[in-house]
């Protein structure tokens, strides 16, 4: 996969004066592709997801996610562009997503960045990516130095308990690898404490504690009935994509 940035212009104008700055700004950046995908029917849409490199030099913890729709008019030859930042590589897929691009054309990021250190990483971030409109973003944070990391305040609407949750990014530059992990708070209020203070553990969300409950039953079946007679493919087996949503790009890791 190519990091060059390319939004298959030629021959188009911008339709809007937005656009037009649009162009000019994401052509001036410092932007490194992560996953794209163009419309291969007639070339009416592309979506891409990059790492904006440039906003480190801004304001600390700005987001440095961008993910961008292009829609060209074929028969007026003109283009508008829709674009918006992100703490976190799922977050902007979601956008894209919620856009039209198909899910797994925009999921699948190249090997040369870094990959999700373990299963659970990989389904909180699937969570995330198909999450439509679930969680309302309240505050982000990203880190590009040591510790290298982002954290997302959201409000989950389909929580019955504990509604506020902190999506938690944590990059190994040594391992190439990330960790991310979901965290369930009354308030954010006690979500804000927990972030400035990380004394204890990140508390689990209450349906995960269900997970991990029929995880020990289902582990004491096995036990007593044997092995064998539980598939290897059963519900709770999970595989990390090759591609996985790593964020940025190698040696290191700006966050």
């Amino acid at each position: 996969m190519s990091s060059e940035l390319d939004f298959r212009l030629d021959g188009f104008e911008p339709a809007d004066a937005d656009s037009e700055y649009a162009e000019k700004q994401f052509w001036a950046g410092d932007l490194t592709v992560l996953a794209e995908h163009h419309a291969p029917r007639n070339g009416s849409h592309s979506f891409v997801d990059a790492h904006d490199a440039s906003v480190t030099w801004g304001v600390p913890g700005e987001p440095q996610i961008c993910a961008i729709k292009v829609a060209r008019d074929l028969d007026q030859n003109t283009f508008t562009f829709e674009s918006t930042y992100h703490s976190t590589v799922s977050l902007a897929q979601n956008w894209l997503i919620e856009r039209g691009c198909p899910p797994d054309r925009i999921s699948q990021v190249s090997d040369d960045f870094m990959q999700p250190a373990d299963d659970l990483t990989a389904r909180v971030e699937q969570k995330l990516r198909t999450s439509g409109d679930r969680y309302g973003v309240l505050d982000s944070y990203t880190s590009d130095y040591d510790p290298c990391g982002t954290w997302t305040l959201t409000r989950d609407s389909l929580a019955a308990q504990a509604p506020i949750r902190v999506f938690l990014e944590e990059g190994d530059y040594d391992a190439r690898t990330y960790t991310m992990r979901e965290g369930a708070f009354p308030d954010e209020e006690a979500a804000r404490h927990w972030l400035d203070d990380r004394s204890t553990a990140l508390p689990q969300p209450p349906e995960h504690r269900g997970d991990a409950a029929a995880l020990r039953t289902r582990a004491a079946l096995t036990r007593s009935t044997g092995a064998s007679a539980i598939p290897n493919a059963g519900p709770d087996a999970h595989s990390t994509p090759s591609a996985g949503t790593a964020q940025h790009p190698s040696p290191g890791r700006s966050m």
